[in-house]
């Protein structure tokens, strides 16, 4: 079987923990830690990087800051993954789902503005598969009335819009190390702060609502309870086996990138006829690798090629469901807008294809959203995926539709 994802191991993880473990300096915010976030802050020019357990806490941080109280709006996208909007869930916020692009599954510029009402305190933009959203619209947006940009950047390591590092341009972003994404941790996130306004209360909340960290700068001469807070940073494990990940970036976001190309070379012809839709990189996005997905025409099409492929050995998954039909957010008035009702049932599908459930649907109309839900297929990316596998995996996706 071709696994969906293989996690990559470098040789160096196991050597930087064991030097961790043995320089006595296992809770966190040791020399790794400092290492990893130092580097973030250099290489891609955050003003502040806080190494984090995940990308949730990260979120869970940025609504924190944000200031975030109850009855105030957030928008982000249906299509992305749960944590996006739990972290503002959790502060009591309610949450108004923005429509994705017609050709990507990134957030619709076009859209947000509408959706904008005297309660709007946050946009929450998700780089999907790490390829840009139209951030200089979404700045904008957020200058003209007053609003925070949180990037949901846990896809999007070492990619770029125009030039400038994707969680470097909203005033915080995101990212994650889970084992799935390009580099990685196991689990583990990053919390970066571009807005001089946080950078000092950041450290506070990540320290358990303490001052510690300038106590141990010597900017104070005894530290204590100053602030909301939690347990935010990693033990010291987690950054020394990131940074045997972060010392083989390059190599990995090249071989990624060249499964990327092949399988976009070796499924164009199909794409061309009509089969299925290619990802689309816009021309301010580049392209990190960290995906590649196609789009079905249909979800009954989709099921039929998952199986398909599972049959000869290759396992292929969908993604994200769309929030806005999830569960709870259909069953909790207090998490979404007034305007927003029961109005219909829908099944829910899980991961292999199967329905497992009914849930009613609010009144929302995202169509390209849940066209994503419905239709989107990953493929297996991994960095030891070989090109004959890779050929492989095409040639069954031929078999299918020529089928």
């Amino acid at each position: 079987m071709i696994p969906f994802n293989k996690p990559f191991l470098t040789g160096k993880e196991a050597h930087y923990i064991y030097q961790a473990v043995y320089g006595g300096k296992l809770s966190g915010n040791g020399a790794y830690t400092r290492k990893c976030q130092r580097y973030f802050e250099e290489h891609y020019g955050f003003r502040k990087a806080l190494m984090t357990t995940s990308c949730t806490d990260a979120l869970e941080m940025a609504a924190i800051l944000c200031d975030i109280k109850p009855g105030d709006e957030v928008i982000a996208p249906s299509y992305t993954f749960v944590s996006t909007v739990l972290a503002f869930v959790r502060q009591g916020a309610r949450i108004v789902f923005c429509d994705s692009c017609k050709d990507n599954p990134d957030i619709d510029p076009d859209r947000i503005e509408a959706l904008i009402t005297e309660r709007t305190r946050v946009i929450v933009p998700v780089h999907y598969a790490g390829v840009a959203c139209d951030m200089d619209r979404i700045m904008d947006i957020a200058r003209r009335h007053d609003l925070l940009v949180v990037e949901d950047a846990a896809q999007a390591i070492d990619s770029y819009y125009k030039g400038r590092a994707l969680g470097s341009i909203g005033h915080l972003a995101c990212f994650s190390f889970h084992e799935t994404k390009n580099v990685i941790a196991g689990e583990g996130g990053l919390l970066a702060v571009n807005d001089e306004r946080f950078v000092r209360r950041s450290e506070i909340i990540w320290e358990k609502g303490t001052n510690r960290s300038e106590f141990f700068r010597g900017e104070v001469n005894k530290y204590g309870w100053v602030d909301t807070g939690s347990s935010f940073l990693p033990s010291e494990l987690i950054s020394a086996f990131l940074w045997a990940q972060i010392e083989n970036l390059d190599t990995i976001q090249t071989r990624r990138k060249e499964i990327w190309e092949r399988y976009h070379a070796g499924l164009s012809d199909l794409a061309g006829q009509g089969c299925f839709e290619l990802p689309v990189i816009p021309d301010y996005a580049t392209n990190n690798a960290h995906m590649f997905y196609i789009v079905c025409r249909s979800l009954q099409e989709r099921t039929a090629l998952i199986a398909h492929l599972k049959q000869n050995g290759i396992l292929s998954v969908f993604h994200y469901l769309s929030l806005h039909k999830s569960p709870f957010y259909t069953s909790h008035a207090e998490a979404r807008p007034d305007n927003c009702q029961a109005v219909d049932t829908v099944t829910v599908t899980e991961f292999d294809g199967t329905v497992s459930d009914e849930a009613q649907v609010v009144g929302l109309d995202l169509p390209h959203c849940d066209r994503f839900a419905d239709c989107l297929l990953r493929l297996p990316m991994y960095y030891e995926l070989s090109d004959h596998d890779v050929d492989y995996i095409i040639d069954k996706i031929h078999s299918f539709f020529n089928a």
